[in-house]
């Protein structure tokens, strides 16, 4: 008993120190944490370690093996030390049974209709490269959200607080930083299934994890089969139940005395609580009556509405993306329509990075200029949240290649400085008619002052006036343009390549030396 309670202590020791890490990866502003660092954590989660697989099968890819590979031995122990949105639900449960009267849990029913249809339509949709089920359901994608969208702000907030605080007493240990906001939907989504997640955990434990979630549905199929099982000695068990009054999965059957091991999420509990050392934790018995039992397929999946509810979520459409920076009167004549998002640095094409995002945010949050903005239908339904370039909150910094470095899934291929100063994310597209030079008659060529390849120049227009000129073979589409133009519509922005494409290098232009008197040397 004495080495399953410590088992069990050091589940949730390593369970919490996997869910502070990735917490702290998604709230980091500093990047403190390095690349190789990022990489080691985010190794282990299932999903994103598969479809950087897909993208770019190596070594350092192949962490959903070892979870497989640990699934056929041990069980679904992913669920309880690995996956944070695990140990998230597990905290919550904590609460209510620290502060509520009801402690116990009981035997839940099981709805595996539903979980195989969800597994099914996510493989499905996963080998024809529409990844929709998994953006919406996948667990580190959905804590990545959670985390970005509602607790990092508040992080920041603190942060700012404290340097407020320091600087007033000329102490400058903390700067301030900007909280930069990601869209009004992805927040509303996040909170949405916190919601629910919360309700699902109080309510009925780890009930997401057996139902919702297509991990643990793969996971619990594969466990059917683990070497090693918990199973209940018949001989010895008297069904007091107590073992399944401390079962969050809800698969243990006192009655009958089975488990049903497929939906074990491998937390231990019930190792240290029978008083008879009924529970067994090995290869069971070759004995039908403590072998695992099958799913009862006639129950009826109540969760079904649930799950359509939040997938209706994509067809909502809410604020428009931010107007842009005003200057002087509106009289632009002609709206702006972009044919192509634009798609953050690394992600080769607007096919490969649907295919392969999950929508985690991280590269929304480990963005220093905050230009990169979860999506709305922008790229169709099939990438709802996925990240997009967004040049009117902000623009790309030409040596920045932080997002490409820490992708999880692959959907973001490394990219180093020098491949970043010619990849071209979109050409730069010019409309004279929305340009203040134009309509005003007024001095502006903040496109140009902005432009770090100079693909857009000042030339003279109406005798003393200058007006923008482009050159889209060397413009390498960071947006810097777009976000300086002062007009709405723009009248400059950044049409997106569906192919990413490396652009001209820019052209050399020798400087006129004045001429210099040789009798007058100053």
């Amino acid at each position: 008993m004495m080495n399953f309670r410590v088992l069990k202590k050091a589940r949730v020791v390593v369970s919490l120190i996997f869910f502070l890490l990735i917490t702290y990866i998604f709230i980091d502003f500093t990047n403190a944490l390095s690349v190789a660092l990022i990489q080691a954590i985010l190794y282990l989660e299932f999903v994103p370690s598969l479809l950087n697989f897909i993208s770019l099968a190596g070594i350092a890819t192949t962490g959903f093996i070892i979870i497989i590979i640990l699934t056929l031995l041990f069980g679904r122990i992913y669920c309880s030390t690995f996956c944070p949105l695990g140990t998230l639900q597990d905290i919550f449960i904590w609460l209510k049974r620290r502060f509520t009267r009801k402690k116990q849990f009981r035997k839940s029913r099981t709805f595996n209709q539903l979980s195989y249809a969800i597994l099914i339509l996510s493989t499905l949709l996963m080998v024809f490269g529409w990844i929709f089920p998994l953006l919406l359901l996948d667990p580190l994608s959905n804590f990545g959200r959670i985390i970005v969208n509602l607790v990092r702000p508040v992080y920041l907030l603190l942060n700012n607080l404290g340097a407020f605080f320091l600087e007033s007493i000329d102490i400058y240990t903390l700067y301030r930083v900007e909280p930069g906001m990601t869209s009004w939907f992805s927040i509303l989504f996040s909170m949405a299934f916190l919601i629910m997640l919360i309700w699902l955990s109080l309510r009925y434990a780890r009930l997401f994890c057996n139902t919702l979630c297509p991990v643990g549905a793969l996971l619990g199929i594969l466990s059917k089969f683990s070497i090693f099982k918990i199973y209940l000695n018949q001989d010895i068990c008297t069904s007091c139940g107590k073992c399944s009054a401390v079962c969050k999965a809800g698969c243990i059957d006192k009655d009958k005395k089975t488990v049903d091991f497929s939906r074990c999420i491998g937390c231990l509990n019930c190792l240290t609580t029978c008083p008879d050392n009924g529970i067994m934790f090995g290869r069971p018995q070759k004995n039908p009556d403590i072998m695992l039992k099958p799913f009862d397929s006639n129950r009826r999946n109540f969760l079904a509405g649930g799950f359509l509810s939040l997938a209706s979520l994509a067809s909502i459409s809410l604020l428009a993306e931010p107007q842009g920076r005003r200057r002087g009167r509106d009289r632009s004549l002609l709206p702006v329509i972009k044919k192509y998002p634009v798609s953050p640095p690394g992600s080769i094409s607007l096919e490969h990075f649907n295919a392969s995002c999950t929508a985690c945010h991280l590269c929304v949050s480990a963005c220093p200029t905050h230009v990169i903005k979860p999506s709305l239908l922008q790229y169709g339904l099939s990438g709802l949240m996925q990240p997009r370039m967004n040049y009117h909150a902000s623009f790309c910094n030409f040596d920045c290649v932080i997002c490409s470095e820490i992708c999880p899934t692959g959907a973001l291929q490394p990219l180093i400085i020098e491949e970043k100063h010619v990849l071209q994310l979109g050409k730069v597209k010019f409309i004279k008619q929305n340009c203040i030079v134009f309509t005003e008659g007024t001095d502006c060529g903040a496109c140009s002052e902005h432009c770090p390849t100079k693909a857009v120049k000042m030339r003279p227009f109406r005798k003393t006036l200058l007006l923008p000129v482009v050159d889209p073979d060397i413009c390498v589409g960071c947006g810097a343009c777009e976000y300086a133009c002062p007009t709405h519509p723009k009248s400059i922005y950044v049409e997106g390549n569906p192919v990413h494409l490396t652009a001209d290098k820019p052209k050399i232009e020798k400087l006129e030396q004045p001429d210099i008197d040789d009798d007058f040397p100053f």
